[in-house]
């Protein structure tokens, strides 16, 4: 009996928690489908009396959302492309090779995952600024880049140690190179592993908003989360126009999550589990 009420207890509250976890992505689905009129209604009305689809052709037709989305699937693609690259490198060098430093660069990256990012913004922007690539999308790629390399690292590293150190080796006895090796053997069975850093690595780009404003100032060059920030007027707030684009953004991320579901959830079991 008592472990019958357990039971029903842990189904009422995932039922509860599950509820509070989706009720603001419907609240967001529904606003985005009401008329500017009935948002800000009293009573609350939790469906809309009026259905319309005005505020999505109001951000399509008057904004230039497809810029948007271009510019920020072209710069999250190309960072996290690059970050998986240098990851897979110096993650591989960590958890096959110990030297004098080893520790130490361990710890710098852990400490680095410390620090809030916009603490560096000042003086990335100067950075950027006498580097002249202030207003372009290689400043946005070029710093999404290196914010994301320690902890691809660390993350990489796990899955590393978990393959044992004999597969290259034997690759290596048969001709190959060291990276021959790692490119023909060791990646091939890490792919989960790299799926989910790579995920990850694009999700936390197409959602930076903080450098993305920083850095960024001509119209067709903003990504999503910039032209998002713009329904933030000094008076107001276009709820409905935000609530719109805030459902179109987050369509690619629930996109590449279902497609590469089986992936995350293998790769990060997988690291989590030094073999």
């Amino acid at each position: 009996m008592k472990r019958q009420m357990l039971k029903g207890s842990k189904v009422v509250f995932l039922a509860l928690y599950l509820v509070v976890m989706v009720f603001p992505l419907y609240w967001i689905v529904i606003t985005s489908l009401k008329p500017q009129k009935e948002i800000f209604s009293f009573p609350l009305r939790y469906w809309p009396d009026h259905m319309t689809l005005q505020n999505y052709v109001n951000i399509i037709k008057i904004s230039k959302f497809h810029i948007y989305i271009a510019n920020s699937l072209l710069i999250s693609l190309s960072a996290a492309a690059i970050v998986v690259c240098i990851a897979v490198l110096s993650a591989y060098v960590l958890a096959r090779f110990k030297f004098r430093s080893h520790r130490n660069v361990m710890l710098g990256f852990f400490l680095t995952q410390m620090l809030p990012g916009f603490v560096s913004l000042a003086p990335l922007y100067l950075l950027m600024t006498k580097m002249d690539l202030i207003n372009t999308r290689s400043s946005l790629i070029l710093m999404y880049t290196v914010g994301l390399i320690p902890f691809s690292t660390i993350l990489l590293k796990g899955f590393f140690e978990r393959i044992p150190s004999s597969l290259e080796e034997a690759a290596m006895i048969d001709g190959c190179s060291r990276l021959s090796a790692l490119v023909r053997v060791i990646m091939p069975v890490m792919v989960n592993g790299i799926t989910a850093t790579f995920i990850f690595a694009f999700v936390q780009n197409w959602n930076e908003l903080f450098m993305a404003v920083l850095f960024l100032d001509d119209e067709s060059l903003k990504t999503l989360p910039v032209a998002m920030n713009s329904f933030v007027m000094k008076f107001d707030v276009d709820w409905g126009a935000m609530s719109a684009g805030t459902v179109l953004s987050v369509i690619p991320t629930i996109a590449l999550f279902a497609i590469a579901q089986r992936f995350i959830v293998d790769g990060l079991t997988q690291g989590a589990v030094k073999g």
